[in-house]
C-alpha cells in the first residue's frame, strides 16, 4: 500500500476543511450540485471527444496504482536473474525451461521463453525493447487523458462562474439575494482550479512514475537476460542488476 497518496488525499482535504470552518463559514459554502455538474461534467465531456473507449479503459484501471506500491520487486527479480545465470552456466540455457511457471510476469515469461528457445541475442533485444517502448507509450497517453482534464477543468470552471453570476445579476433588486448567487457563482472556480491541481495533474505525475518504474524493472530483466545468453560472469552481473536497483523510483 501507498501509503503517501493517502496522506496526499488527507492533507489536501483537511486543509480546505479547515481553511473554510478557520474563517467561520459553513462547510456548505463549498458544495454546490449545478457547479459540480458543470465542471466534472464538462471536463469529461471533452476527454471523451478526444480519446477512445479503450485508452479510456485503460487509464481507469490505472487508478488504483496512485495508492497501491508496484507489486513487480527488482529485488526479487535481481536474484532470479542471477540465479538463472548460474543455472544456465551449470546446466546450459535448456534447464531453464522449468524456470518459466505462472509465479512470473509476462514480459519475463516471454524473455525466458525466446532465450532458452535459443533466440538470437539481437532479436532477443530488439523484442523486447519493442514491448517495453510500446507499453511506457501507452501508459504515457493514459497519463496524458489526466493531463488534459487538468487543462481543461479551470477554463471550464471559469465558464461555470460566468453562468452562475448571469444568474446572480437576475438579483440586482434583492441585494439580500445577490450576495450569495455572486457566491455560489464563484464555487464553480474553486472547483475547476481544485480538481485540476488537487487531483487530475497529481493524478498524471503518478501514473508516469509508475510506468517509469515499470520500465526500469523491465529493462533490468532485458539486460539480464542478455548477460545469460552471453554467458557474463555472476559479479559483473550483480553490478550491473545493482544500477537497476539503484535507479528504482518506488
Amino acid at each position: 500500500m501507498n501509503k503517501l497518496g493517502f496522506l496526499g488525499f488527507f492533507i489536501i482535504i483537511s486543509s480546505l476543511l479547515f481553511a473554510q470552518i478557520y474563517h467561520g463559514s459553513s462547510l456548505k459554502g463549498l458544495f454546490d450540485l449545478p457547479a459540480f455538474l458543470i465542471v466534472f461534467g464538462g471536463t469529461l465531456g471533452a476527454v471523451l471527444v478526444q480519446t477512445s473507449s479503450k485508452q479510456l479503459l485503460h487509464a481507469l484501471t490505472l487508478l488504483p496504482e496512485i495508492f497501491t506500491s508496484p507489486s513487480l520487486s527488482l529485488t526479487e527479480q535481481s536474484k532470479k536473474i542471477q540465479e538463472w545465470s548460474y543455472k544456465s552456466r551449470q546446466h546450459g540455457l535448456l534447464s531453464l525451461e522449468e524456470e518459466n511457471g505462472e509465479n512470473l510476469d509476462p514480459f519475463t515469461q516471454k524473455g525466458l521463453a525466446m532465450l532458452v528457445d535459443g533466440c538470437d541475442q539481437a532479436v532477443l533485444q530488439d523484442i523486447l525493447q519493442q514491448d517495453i517502448e510500446l507499453d511506457s507509450e501507452h501508459h504515457e497517453r493514459s497519463a496524458q487523458l489526466f493531463e488534459s482534464m487538468g487543462g481543461y477543468s479551470p477554463t471550464i470552471g471559469i465558464i461555470g462562474a460566468v453562468l452562475g453570476l448571469i444568474h446572480a445579476m437576475g438579483y440586482l433588486d434583492q441585494p439580500d439575494k445577490l450576495g450569495e448567487g455572486i457566491a455560489v457563482a464563484f464555487i464553480a472556480t474553486i472547483y475547476g482550479v481544485g480538481f485540476a491541481n488537487f487531483i487530475y495533474l497529481p493524478i498524471a505525475n503518478k501514473i508516469r512514475l509508475y510506468y517509469q518504474y515499470v520500465a526500469l524493472y523491465k529493462e533490468m530483466t532485458l539486460i539480464g537476460l542478455i548477460a545469460i545468453a552471453q554467458g557474463d560472469n555472476s559479479l559483473l552481473l550483480e553490478r550491473r542488476l545493482n544500477g537497476y536497483i539503484n535507479r528504482a523510483s518506488y
